[in-house]
């Protein structure tokens, strides 16, 4: 599997706690994906949401392509992005259920094709983020102890 991966949103993983992960595609225009792969992507405050049983991808920026002139897209337009119709509904019966919500965690590409990989995630409450900042911490300290 030649995986070149873009960017990934650390973000999520600070204030989510992911639970199952799925593979999606993206709609994308022909700029687009040539500003991806140009790395001229920010996943940091993307969300997705399901609406008539599709899936689409919120405020996920790509830039403008340098040479796209006015066949250029809007840097923050929503996306849709390619699932079956079975994640989908399995997706959203967890939303609805259990309080998830669907957060994009890495933009990849895959055989010349740019893939998202996205999370159904719950909230982590401020005194997780602190365990796992402090966890974080004793690694960093054996870490440093080991090399030395």
């Amino acid at each position: 599997m030649d995986r070149k991966v873009i960017t990934t949103n650390r973000k999520a993983y600070h204030d989510y706690i992911i639970s199952d992960k799925y593979v999606a595609g993206i709609v994308l225009t022909g700029t687009e994906i040539k500003s991806i792969r140009k790395n001229a992507v920010n996943l940091k405050d993307s969300f997705c949401k399901i609406e008539d049983n599709e899936i689409f991808m919120y405020n996920c920026h790509i830039s403008p392509y340098e040479q796209g002139n006015r066949y250029n897209h809007k840097a923050d337009r929503v996306r849709k992005l390619l699932l079956t119709k079975k994640e989908i509904l399995k997706m959203h019966s967890k939303i609805k259920k259990d309080g998830y919500t669907i957060v994009p965690l890495e933009l990849f590409l895959e055989r010349g094709f740019a893939k998202l990989e996205i999370g159904l995630a719950k909230g982590k409450k401020l005194h997780d983020k602190r365990e796992a900042l402090a966890k974080k911490d004793q690694q960093r300290e054996m870490d440093r102890a080991a090399k030395f």
